[in-house]
């Protein structure tokens, strides 16, 4: 018998804010997460973007915050970028619409005024990037000193982003009396040392690794690396194409791409670490809208970028690990809708997409595109299933004069 969330003892609030959203039904992160929150044990959640774990962390907050003061901040999240930030920001507003507790978001690139206002008047919940934080921490206005609940989300991005200074301030300026809750994708030694040392008698709730939704078609055209934006340009002229994700390796290809794809008559924006928040949340506002049909992005865009009606995902460049992949992949075919993901492999990156096929289990489809054909590919992978009985061989090398590449290879 399934679990839903009136079985989960949360507020009838809670309940009503996450039916307005759609969902009845806990994944599997928050039925187990959810009811050793709210019995106030230290908690770590092996968990990846898409399982659902924001939530499960957000409903024993707000829930704990309801039936406290207020006034003060008494639930800190720290966050690694800001758009997983102001994510978890505006679904701690949804779900807490009920309920009238105030938030507030500390992120960089965006004015200090309204935060420091916020921080001032003790917004029960903050939701914060370390160095943000500790700018307004400089300045001796921010009182930690109530803070019940600490939840460190993403802490492996975290670490590898080099936080852990930052976090270890900010630990000593809270409470030592807390509950914890730490989310990670993986269980690095260095996540398992950090644990120990905030944690006090933790439970472990660990979720599979997600694979790729079902209802996601997924595929590979194998291009040469200097014809892969004319490759892009040609499949973005078919119809079917009407909201479509690239992610590409580097910052100035992101704006490199954006431009050769809008000079082709089809309206596109980047996102990338080096755009201005305010930039950063016009292209996220144009994409949502349809004004840009297609977002180019760096990695920065594949963790916790929450867009739904996306289409098409395009691995423009391929991934550095099977996580990145998934990560990608999990930004099309949400809420039950279908999706197609589509990598673009050169000859160079054929053995990085071995790896991540051996650690998915399978060999993705090849797709040929008359005009782009490339080299033959290596082997499938070592371990796994073996090459579909559908998938089409590798194609022939075209023999044809190359066209000139596009000015944003």
């Amino acid at each position: 018998m399934k679990t839903s969330m009136n079985d989960l003892n949360l507020l009838p609030a809670l309940v009503d804010a996450v039916a307005d959203m759609g969902y009845t039904q806990p994944t599997p992160i928050q039925a187990q997460a959810i009811p050793i929150a709210l019995a106030g044990r230290d908690l770590i959640g092996c968990a990846a973007t898409g399982t659902g774990k924001t939530a499960a962390f957000l409903l024993p907050v707000l829930q704990r915050l309801h039936e406290g003061e207020v006034g003060r901040c008494r639930a800190l999240i720290l966050s690694p970028t800001r758009e997983l930030a102001l994510q978890i920001d505006e679904q701690a507003q949804a779900l807490g619409y009920h309920l009238g507790l105030s938030a507030a978001a500390v992120v960089g690139g965006l004015d200090m005024g309204p935060q420091e206002r916020a921080l001032r008047a003790g917004a029960a919940m903050v939701v914060a990037t370390p160095g943000r934080l500790l700018d307004h921490m400089r300045f001796n206005y921010v009182d930690l000193g109530a803070v019940e609940m600490l939840i460190l989300d993403e802490a492996d991005r975290m670490l590898d982003m080099g936080f852990l200074p930052d976090i270890q301030r900010i630990l000593a300026a809270i409470p030592k009396v807390r509950q914890t809750l730490l989310f990670s994708a993986t269980m690095s030694p260095t996540i398992r040392k950090l644990a120990g040392e905030i944690l006090t008698d933790p439970m472990t709730v660990t979720v599979d690794r997600p694979a790729p939704a079902t209802a996601i078609v997924q595929s590979v055209c194998a291009v040469a690396q200097e014809r892969k934006a004319a490759l892009l340009s040609t499949l973005l002229r078919r119809e079917e194409m009407n909201s479509v994700l690239v992610f590409v390796r580097r910052k100035v290809d992101a704006d490199r791409l954006a431009r050769a794809v809008s000079r082709g008559g089809v309206a596109a924006t980047s996102i990338h670490a080096d755009r201005s928040q305010e930039q950063r949340l016009a292209a996220l506002d144009g994409f949502r809208s349809g004004e840009f049909p297609v977002l180019i992005a760096t990695d920065v865009a594949a963790r916790g970028l929450d867009v739904s009606g996306i289409s098409h995902v395009i691995n423009f460049d391929v991934p550095h690990s099977s996580d990145d992949y998934i990560h990608r992949a999990g930004r099309t075919a949400r809420a039950g809708a279908a999706g197609d993901v589509i990598t673009f492999v050169s000859p160079d990156e054929e053995e990085r997409l071995v790896e991540i096929q051996r650690v998915l289990g399978t060999a993705l489809p090849r797709i040929a595109v008359a005009g782009f054909e490339s080299g033959p590919r290596l082997d499938t992978p070592r371990r796994g299933s073996a090459r579909p009985s559908d998938a089409p061989p590798p194609a022939r090398r075209s023999r044809r004069r190359r066209a000139r590449p596009s000015s944003a290879a």
